[in-house]
């Protein structure tokens, strides 16, 4: 009987397998969604990655704006030549924000984003030699250029290895590294330079930008859903022709870049007001003003609860006002007022740029790196027209002047926000027409 017996074992397991496998099998093809999400393994590591990069970017892009007057008295040029070594990086960068998108497209965000800082501290440390203010200005738009690999490929990067709903947030977080970098790298060469000169002070934001590179580097996790792209230019175009043919990402791209008009015309000048009378404030005590950019920390990485509360629209009327409110404060011939209004128009500045960044991630479906990029361009461009329209403002009519240009932006970013409140509410009437 033991065949027989092993028959009889042989018929019962057999379907008992089949059973298993037949209940198994479909919980197998479910997918799993591996995207980074807060509290998730490597979520703490991306952020501060980007963070560290956020810094990097804005200490190096803005080093030289605070120290705009030392730079016009070593040389010899006016407040609106000075301005050039910001303009000219930040003017760089919105030129070549978009190209180097499409290289990221193709070899993927980290790797550009790595070359990217690599090349801007280098330069970073050559800037202090600068023989020439031509000399220095161009060097500063080598940096520009070169940082133009930074700001979109971080936003497609999160867009592509971060949840949804972390999306804002995540993305506000690398805006306060950019409120961070601006922030320190303004107070640092304010208190260095008072001591050893401008030179040595950008000089010192080089070699701090170098440690976050490194450690940018080491800390960002690989991607794990990057798809390379296509180099070809027609395939370039045609994502770029998309892009301006949505009129939402339009107005983003439009609201981006006047409200960095605002900030670049504000920071630019701001230092030369500290120092004319009635303030006449030593350089030091001018770099330390820039402390105020803790505050854009706090309101970009608050971004998403307001966006939750307001709705984005509502969110960047909020914005606006409060931008307007620090404004008009900022008038007052009297320093706490004075950073009372430079403490609204950051947060406000910050807010704003947060919102409409992440819109623009969570508007375009294809070709995010070329969305951001676009954006990139505008916001940038807002800052390096901002800086040189500010002090030439300042140059005409005082900072009466700065504030009515700053005010003639704000403006701008209500009325296209009005706009789009119509257009949303225009076709929400069509698709009830049509049901």
């Amino acid at each position: 009987m033991p065949s027989a017996s092993t028959g009889a074992s042989t018929s019962v397991v057999a379907p008992s397998a089949a059973a298993r496998t037949e209940t198994v099998a479909p919980t197998e093809v479910v997918p799993v969604d591996t995207r980074l999400t807060p509290g998730g393994p490597g979520y703490r590591r991306m952020s501060f990655a980007l963070f560290l990069a956020g810094v990097a970017t804005f200490a190096l892009l803005y080093s030289t704006q605070a120290l705009l007057p030392l730079i016009s008295h070593d040389f010899g040029v006016t407040a609106s030549t000075a301005s050039w070594t910001v303009s000219a990086a930040t003017g760089a960068l919105a030129l070549f924000v978009l190209p180097l998108s499409a290289l990221s497209e193709r070899f993927g965000r980290r790797t550009l984003m790595t070359a990217s800082l690599a090349v801007a501290v280098t330069v970073g440390l050559l800037v202090p030699f600068a023989p020439s203010v031509g000399w220095l200005v161009a060097l500063r738009a080598v940096q520009g250029a070169a940082l133009a690999g930074l700001p979109a490929s971080a936003t497609a990067y999160l867009a592509e290895e971060v949840r949804p709903k972390a999306l804002i947030t995540a993305i506000g977080l690398f805006v306060a590294g950019n409120s961070v970098g601006g922030m320190s790298g303004r107070v640092i060469t304010g208190w260095v330079a008072q001591e050893w000169g401008w030179r040595v002070a950008v000089g010192t934001i080089g070699v701090i930008a170098v440690g976050c590179a490194v450690a940018f580097r080491l800390l960002l996790p690989a991607p794990r859903h990057f798809t390379a792209g296509s180099l070809h230019p027609a395939a370039l175009v045609r994502t770029v022709r998309d892009h301006l043919a949505n009129p939402l990402l339009r107005r983003l791209y439009a609201i981006g870049a006047l409200f960095m008009t605002v900030f670049g015309a504000v920071y630019t000048v701001i230092g030369y007001r500290l120092t004319d009378a009635p303030f006449s404030l030593p350089q030091g005590l001018i770099g330390s003003i820039f402390l105020v950019y803790l505050v854009g920390t706090v309101s970009a990485s608050t971004a998403g609860k307001l966006v939750g509360r307001l709705g984005r629209r509502g969110a960047l009327y909020l914005a606006g006002a409060t931008t307007t409110a620090g404004l008009l404060v900022s008038l007052a011939d009297s320093i706490p007022l004075v950073l009372l209004g430079l403490v609204l128009i950051t947060a406000g500045f910050f807010a704003g740029h947060a919102v409409a960044s992440s819109s623009v991630s969570h508007t375009a479906k294809e070709g995010r790196a070329q969305a951001s990029a676009l954006y990139q361009s505008a916001y940038y461009l807002g800052s390096s027209a901002g800086g040189t329209l500010g002090a030439v403002a300042y140059h005409s009519g005082g900072w009466a002047g700065t504030v009515s240009l700053g005010l003639l932006a704000v403006v701008g970013v209500v009325g296209i926000t009005v706009l789009g409140s119509h257009a949303a509410r225009t076709q929400r009437r069509l698709v009830a027409v049509q049901h």
